[in-house]
């Protein structure tokens, strides 16, 4: 998509949101100035939260819904999920000289949703982001196809890089951030700011006790952890240091809270709240929290750190109202990633 000026962080430029979750992206993107002209999320309830906090209900499942629908943009963002790819495959294909390329290559997988928009609308830029591990899945095949499908097939500038959102969250979150330019930018990852808030900052004064583990879970978990320790594995149960930071929220957190425990005087140690997630997550006190407490643990565990997506965001911006870089600049950072 062509335009006759780069957008401003005063000037509103546009973006969609897609794997939208509970809007994480959204929420960072509008806090410097982005407009949001299409979101995409299937989970019904994740559309409940998202709906309550932004005023609209994201589209359905994005496998059924074609590319040229979707509204031109500046920018696209996804947490897409991770998802094996079939290298054999095109290797059958490419001996029977039949067609390849990410359309073949990435079809069955959610990432190929994301290779077709692109392909289709030609955003300016886009941001993706993963779990950390999405380096090594699948023993390094997965990120091999993405990475290839962005530059060789979609033809854009990509950078990458494992961010951990400790510096301004008390938790331990690593994730790679895939960033992607329709033209060759100069781009860096940004140095996040050193707030580096302890634990006991984001709890909140007053706990309801149904957070308090009961005597019985309380009681299974340190026998699970005595089991595991007694064959050298480190499974267990995480008490937090409150002046420290917390292990990675999961969306599996509800289930029985033991990565992240906070320590109670005279009893049984608590899970956080949703609420307390939220902040973990860097989401504002005026977020709103619309479903069960479940439900929000589940959201929660599976957003993109705030204010490190807003910080990637500037950046990108930033590298858009720059000049273009040649491609003498580019080359040697474009696979600066080691794939261990």
């Amino acid at each position: 998509m062509e335009k006759s000026h780069s957008p401003s962080l005063t000037q509103a430029f546009s973006f969609i949101d897609l794997f939208a979750g509970i809007g994480g992206f959204r929420l960072a993107l509008e806090r410097i100035g982005g407009r949001c002209v299409f979101s995409s999320e299937w989970d019904k309830l994740a559309q409940t939260t998202y709906q309550a906090n932004y005023g609209d209900v994201p589209a359905g499942d994005i496998t059924q819904i074609s590319a040229g629908s979707i509204p031109d943009h500046d920018l696209l963002t996804a947490g897409f999920p991770c998802q094996p790819f079939s290298i054999a495959g095109v290797t059958k294909h490419n001996a029977l000289g039949s067609a390849h390329g990410f359309a073949h290559t990435t079809q069955g997988t959610l990432f190929f949703d994301v290779a077709r928009i692109i392909a289709e609308k030609r955003p300016r830029a886009f941001i993706l982001e993963n779990v950390k591990n999405l380096k090594t899945h699948d023993k390094g095949r997965t990120f091999t196809v993405i990475e290839e499908t962005l530059t060789h097939e979609l033809g854009y500038y990509v950078y990458y890089d494992v961010i951990d959102a400790r510096a301004v969250v008390p938790q331990h979150r690593e994730r790679i951030y895939i960033v992607g330019f329709r033209e060759p930018r100069r781009f860096n990852f940004p140095e996040l700011p050193q707030v580096r808030p302890r634990l006991r900052d984001i709890l909140e004064s007053q706990v309801d006790p149904k957070y308090t583990l009961t005597d019985h879970l309380w009681l299974y978990l340190q026998e699970y952890a005595k089991k595991h320790k007694a064959k050298g594995n480190g499974f267990g149960f995480g008490l937090a240091d409150l002046d420290g930071v917390a292990r990675t929220l999961s969306a599996r957190y509800y289930k029985d809270g033991s990565e992240i425990l906070i320590p109670q005087a005279g009893q049984n140690p608590r899970r956080l709240t949703p609420r307390e997630c939220a902040r973990l997550m860097g989401f504002p006190e005026t977020f709103q929290i619309v479903v069960s407490d479940t439900r929000a643990y589940k959201q929660f565990g599976n957003a993109v750190v705030v204010p490190v997506v807003e910080a990637i965001a500037r950046e990108v911006i930033r590298s858009l109202e720059g000049d273009t870089a040649p491609d003498s600049w580019f080359q040697p950072r474009q696979l600066s990633l080691p794939l261990t």
